[in-house]
């Protein structure tokens, strides 16, 4: 029997695997912080080191037991990760948890057709005219083979393992280790409700059928597109874990960082044109930035892939987003409290220094509000996640008093995503020049913006107005 065959499915079984290795980890993590603090700095700094290789090792040992549903427990673990862990440390969790997601067993032609006949009620043989048994890549809760249709179209044909629908539901009714974390992150936090978001959002990459939906509305958002583009989906052949959609030729990440400087830079001002663009273009985006999902086409143009974790925006909060950046621009440290407020970041305005928080606000996001040509680089990034979650940091009495509100959650992992993302690949733009194209409604900045301006006015679009009155000087 496949090792995919044997997730352990019942919420005691897998809570007490995960409870214990957090728990007990967590309990041996504060007794080395507290002997390390007594024994000196230096002696410190290094038992915690080696507490923080152990907590990480037995966190794979105990998803690893999980099988496929780690895959994805270890995305979201990576995710959290970033958000919490001193920056020192946080290589070590992601070197334990990217072993996690490597050494992952493939899932068994025998498997795979189980899950096509329990799809399909014919045999595939009605659909496909090829279907490769060997799969090409992993996802983060299946896995990817190609395939050629009838009518000869190549395809890429995305399968769920078998079990892990079931398993991760029951982890997610454990919100107890979730709402544990969420905690260790800002005291202040919702933790129920951010909670409910992770679980509903990761319930919904469960379905392939709504990431079929998802997919099918950026596809036709950026049809035509002059430098975006989202494979079509084949939606007769696709399934609840099933997902089948046109297959796409192009270079991964690893190859384009290796491009020149002007290449990567346009890399980059494309892959932040659209995470960000598309919540002004379409009040929806894809949460998900991971830059394996990007690919650099032959003729130019980024294909993104997956589209199992996006979020719909509503008008007003969009609206008090351009509010915020618009206080954090002007300088204004009232007026960014309270756009701060308004969206749920600040529960009590009056205790929390204005200024302070200003200063906190430019650090995490002055590379796209200053108005200079900017290249983010790694320390950036640590710095931007230092100051979110360290307690070592000195915005950390502020990060006491602040919140995320859950529908921001998804928000902030994808503007996370997109900043470690271009300090990879070493992109030089006036980010700010453009933010402003959505946030002022200001003329386009680049070659790429005039493009897309066009292609957006062709098409009769209608986006998220700018802040009028936000004029730019140009001298």
């Amino acid at each position: 029997m496949s090792d995919h065959a044997k997730i352990p499915k019942g919420r005691v079984r897998r809570s007490a695997k995960l409870g214990t290795a957090l728990g007990g980890q967590a309990a041996r993590y504060a007794g080395t912080r507290a002997a390390g603090l007594a024994r000196g700095e230096d002696d410190a700094k290094e038992r915690l080191e080696a507490r923080h290789l152990e907590t990480a090792a037995a966190m794979v040992s105990a998803l690893g037991e999980m099988k496929a549903a780690a895959m994805k427990l270890g995305q979201l673990a990576s995710f959290v990760d970033t958000e919490f862990l001193p920056p020192e440390y946080a290589e070590i969790y992601q070197e334990q948890l990217a072993k996690l997601r490597t050494s992952a067993p493939a899932m068994p032609w025998e498997r795979v057709e189980q899950v096509l006949g329990e799809e399909y009620d014919e045999p595939i043989s009605e659909h496909f005219a090829e279907f490769e048994h060997e799969a090409f890549a992993a996802a983060s809760i299946g896995q990817v083979h190609r395939a050629r249709l009838l009518d000869g179209r190549e395809v890429a044909v995305k399968i769920q393992y078998p079990g892990v629908a079931e398993a991760l539901e029951s982890d997610l009714r454990n919100a107890g280790v979730i709402v544990r974390l969420a905690r260790a992150i800002a005291p202040g936090l919702d933790a129920k409700a951010v909670a409910k978001e992770l679980r509903e959002r990761v319930m919904e990459e469960l379905d392939y059928e709504y990431e079929a939906q998802n997919q099918r509305s950026f596809s036709r958002a950026y049809r035509g597109h002059p430098f975006i583009y989202v494979p079509d989906v084949i939606t007769r052949l696709s399934r609840r874990r099933v997902l089948v959609s046109e297959l796409v030729d192009g270079i991964g990440f690893e190859e384009v960082k290796r491009l020149d400087q002007d290449q990567r830079s346009r890399f980059g001002e494309i892959v932040f044109r659209f995470c960000f663009g598309s919540i002004y273009h379409l009040q929806h985006f894809n949460a998900d930035s991971h830059p394996g999902n990007y690919l650099l086409m032959g003729d130019g143009r980024v294909a993104f892939l997956d589209f199992g974790m996006t979020k719909k925006l509503d008008v007003e909060q969009i609206e008090l987003e351009q509010r915020a950046v618009d206080a954090a621009v002007r300088q204004d440290p009232e007026a960014l409290r309270c756009a701060l407020a308004d969206l749920g970041f600040v529960k009590n305005p009056s205790k929390l220094d204005a200024e302070r928080l200003m200063d906190q606000v430019m650090l995490i996001g002055g590379w796209y509000m200053e108005d200079r040509d900017y290249k983010v680089s790694a320390r950036r990034v640590a710095k931007i996640i230092e100051s979110t979650s360290d307690p070592r940091s000195e915005y950390f009495e502020l990060l006491r008093r602040e919140s995320l509100p859950a529908d921001e959650l998804m928000g902030r992992r994808m503007e996370t995503g997109v900043v470690a993302v271009l300090a990879q690949l070493g992109a030089k733009r006036n980010w700010y020049r453009i933010m402003r194209e959505w946030v002022y409604g200001d003329g386009p900045e680049t070659e790429l913006g005039a493009q897309e301006w066009a292609y957006f006015e062709s098409r009769g679009t209608r986006r998220v107005p700018g802040i009028a009155g936000g004029g730019l000087s140009r001298a």
